[in-house]
């Protein structure tokens, strides 16, 4: 069985004049990562690898969620093809997994995000907001043959406002 936990990033800042990659958060994108995390520890499998995408917004949701995990920042693997908007790209990525790996957290982007849950869980959902989380289960020890997978816990911060 796999595991896949998909962690859109927290609000970021369109204020600044930068480059979409070098957004950073908003406070309120830095307050909802930290209320999620300590929502997801009791979700969490025994053992799992972290990959986040290398927009400076999705770097620093994974930090925090990794903190509340308490587990040390260095075991975040920054993969820059995670920047993408793409659900076909997003699907190439996690079907190329090791499969050491049962349970990967991935850090990224909407639509890629919202429309791979949507493919690939059970359950329909319309976006997957900032910070959101949704964990997919899958049948199979093989993460190239990902199929239709059950869609076993959402956490958006909207649900506990």
């Amino acid at each position: 069985m796999k595991n896949l936990i998909l962690i859109r990033h927290a609000k970021s800042n369109w204020e600044a004049p930068l480059q979409d990659k070098d957004r950073p958060l908003t406070n309120r994108g830095i307050l909802d990562a930290h209320f999620v995390a300590q929502q997801t520890i009791e979700h969490l499998p025994k053992t799992f690898v972290i990959w986040s995408s290398t927009a400076k917004r999705a770097r620093e949701t994974a930090m925090i969620f990794t903190q509340t995990f308490s587990c040390p920042l260095e075991s975040i693997i920054f993969k820059d093809d995670l920047y993408t908007f793409e659900a076909s790209q997003l699907e190439k990525i996690v079907k190329n997994c090791n499969d050491l790996y049962d349970c990967v957290i991935l850090f990224g982007h909407n639509e890629a995000i919202t429309d791979f849950v949507n493919k690939f869980g059970n359950t329909e959902i319309f976006n997957v907001p900032t910070s959101g989380m949704v964990s997919i289960e899958f049948e199979g020890n093989a993460w190239d043959n990902l199929k239709n997978g059950k869609t076993i816990k959402t956490i958006f911060p909207k649900d506990f406002k």
